[in-house]
């Protein structure tokens, strides 16, 4: 019955948007009218949101309750995450890369050996992680990050997004359309062809097949095939026609339950591992561009102007 679903909604390029409960949407105090650009959970309680001028943000509640964080840096924070409650980094301009052992009591500087903006990363265990950014940036480390490889991309494209789903499986993507894969842990980097020329900011997978591109004026790609073939469900512009937001950021919390993020406010959410998604009404225009779905309950997304948006699903057994 999964399959007969997934390859319906390969067929149809066209959102079917679901009627199920949509999730109770909330603002958080927020501490700061900064940019916010990326948020992380490692848990219902715990989180990390990074901004503009060096600001990170840290909850131990929820988010209940946001605190600053001592300043380490003032340039722009692109990206946060974890590879369990106490290794972290955090990315950003001039090739910026901090790292926590301690569950973020103390950010220390590491050497990524770029200069260029680093826009995303993701840690399989506290030691082997990747980070991509501008010009075509893929690095790799063994060591926690005490170390940076260089991994040859074969693109000049910026990088915005990066995801493995094991040692040796990973995609990253960026501007022009470029989806990249490997299968070796990044000794050898693919073009995967989507024949679009989008800006794709963020990419997941929720098993060795399944995924979710998703880029500018709405570009949202499908594949179930690994990304021998993306299917194009970009969005449409409507009737009269208005440009459709930018989605900026995609996460799955298992492998039906979904969410994207971006420009404008907006939020889709799918419950049927993307037949169908739902577009939430949403609380405000503030562009989103953080985005962390610690369990299939609730999520979390951050953007403009300080905005921090905690959104609760009507149950926890979808």
């Amino acid at each position: 019955m999964g399959v007969l679903v997934g390859l319906c909604s390969l067929v149809n390029p066209l959102l079917v948007f679901s009627q199920s409960s949509p999730p109770t949407l909330s603002l958080q105090n927020s501490p700061t009218q900064v940019t916010l650009l990326d948020v992380h959970f490692q848990n219902g309680r715990q989180g990390w949101i990074v901004g503009a001028g060096g600001t990170i943000l840290h909850t131990e509640d929820g988010g209940v309750t946001w605190k600053v964080s001592p300043r380490r840096t003032n340039v722009l924070l692109t990206a946060v995450t974890f590879a369990d409650t106490t290794h972290g980094w955090i990315l950003g301009q001039n090739g910026t890369v901090l790292h926590t052992a301690d569950g973020g009591k103390q950010w220390v500087s590491q050497v990524s050996g770029t200069n260029g903006t680093l826009y995303a990363a993701d840690f399989l265990t506290a030691k082997q992680g990747w980070l991509v950014g501008s010009r075509g940036v893929i690095l790799h480390t063994e060591d926690g990050g005490e170390s940076w490889a260089d991994q040859i991309s074969g693109t000049t494209a910026d990088l915005f997004g990066v995801h493995f789903l094991n040692a040796e499986r990973g995609w990253a993507v960026g501007a022009l359309g470029v989806i990249l894969a490997t299968t070796d842990g990044g000794k050898n980097w693919m073009a995967q062809a989507t024949n679009n020329l989008a800006t794709f900011f963020d990419i997941v997978f929720t098993d060795n097949v399944a995924g979710w591109a998703v880029g500018t004026q709405g570009a949202m790609f499908q594949t179930l095939n690994g990304g021998q073939v993306w299917v194009d469900h970009t969005r449409s512009c409507g009737s009269p026609c208005i440009k459709p937001a930018d989605l900026v950021k995609v996460q799955f919390s298992n492998a039906l339950v979904g969410r994207i993020v971006g420009e404008r406010g907006t939020i889709l959410e799918t419950r049927d591992a993307g037949f169908t998604w739902q577009e939430l009404e949403p609380i405000n225009s503030e562009t989103l561009y953080g985005l962390s779905i610690p369990d299939s309950s609730q999520g979390f997304a951050v953007g403009d102007h300080g905005t921090i948006l905690h959104f609760l699903s009507p149950d926890s057994n979808p």
